[in-house]
């Protein structure tokens, strides 16, 4: 090849595009989760524990790739910039050992409150079905406790081993939302069917999310039973972890919030999984809720519905018993 050798292609290919980002191109790059990152511009393009993978074309990618397909460089000039003309290294991506990383602190959760009384009221003002709560508790997925001072409820997300990976806490009585430090995101909240093997998955924003669909299941009487992944925001990480450990899968429905951040990132999402060819035989639909922000508020508006309807009966029921008491 004039101009570079078969080496130097080489030596490119191997190159760190991780580093070669956080050199040249600061700003790019928007960090997700423990060692995950996602490229601003391009956000099919995701960094994930040690490898890149382009989520719209189904492939990974190394740095060579990225420069010829991405910045639109020619092969000879995007060697050139990993390697340069010399052979070595210009800007140490291929021959430079990896930085250290700094310490983090190793995940733990936080210290339970042995009375839930607190989380149990917050959470039922919310809507959520008293049974629900319960066998969240069971299940480990679920309970109190405080945080610089402050009540909070953790919601756990376990892996295949029941082993605790991930814990986001949210405030009982502020505006505190936060994941324990050291969580791994790719095992985050999920609320599992009632039997195992469920071929169904329901993908949220929030765990409250989640609660709240399986409270409006149980007041509506839906047939379904499938999992209830909360993606702890709008990241898919969670979600193509999931589908990876969970080969059984063959629908999900995207209950994103009905605003257009959560619109978009559905389509995204779905877009995603009908173009990597792991997922293509999953059935994905996009489900915001008709009324309300969420599924919370869709909850909280059919609890009060259900309540006006009681009242009017309660109402109708005692012109009745006046209007016979009258006649008699």
């Amino acid at each position: 090849m004039p101009g570079v050798s078969k080496e130097q292609i080489a030596q490119a290919r191997n190159a760190d595009l991780l580093a070669y980002l956080q050199t040249y191109e600061r700003g790019v790059l928007k960090r997700v989760g423990p060692d995950t990152y996602r490229h601003r511009e391009h956000d099919s393009l995701v960094y994930h524990h040690g490898y890149w993978y382009w989520n719209s074309r189904g492939r990974k990618i190394n740095a060579l790739d990225y420069l010829i397909e991405i910045r639109g460089q020619n092969l000879v000039d995007a060697v050139n910039t990993l390697v340069g003309g010399s052979g070595q290294s210009a800007v140490s991506y291929a021959s430079a050992p990896p930085k250290p990383k700094p310490p983090t602190k190793p995940f733990s959760l936080p210290w339970a409150k042995r009375c839930a009384t607190f989380m149990v009221s917050y959470l039922q003002r919310r809507g959520i079905n008293t049974d629900v709560i319960s066998r969240c508790m069971r299940l480990g997925l679920l309970y109190e406790a405080r945080h610089n001072g402050e009540a909070v409820c953790v919601f756990v997300g376990r892996d295949d081993e029941n082993k605790a990976r991930f814990a986001c806490m949210r405030s009982l009585a502020g505006n505190l939302k936060k994941d324990v430090s050291g969580s791994d995101k790719r095992f985050s909240f999920c609320y599992p069917p009632q039997r195992p093997g469920s071929q169904q998955l329901a993908v949220f924003e929030a765990p409250i999310d989640a609660l709240s669909h399986a409270t409006l299941q149980k007041l509506e009487g839906w047939k379904w039973d499938g999992y209830r992944l909360s993606l702890g925001g709008t990241s898919p990480v969670a979600l193509v972890s999931f589908l990876e450990r969970h080969p059984e899968i063959r629908r999900v429905a995207l209950y994103m919030d009905n605003d257009l951040a959560g619109i978009v990132n559905a389509r995204k999402i779905k877009t995603l999984l009908r173009t990597d060819p792991r997922f293509r035989r999953i059935r994905v639909s996009v489900n915001p809720p008709r009324t309300g922000k969420d599924y919370n508020e869709k909850l909280q508006i059919k609890l009060q519905e259900i309540q006006g309807n009681r009242q009017c009966r309660r109402e109708k029921q005692a012109a009745i018993s006046i209007y016979e008491d009258q006649t008699i």
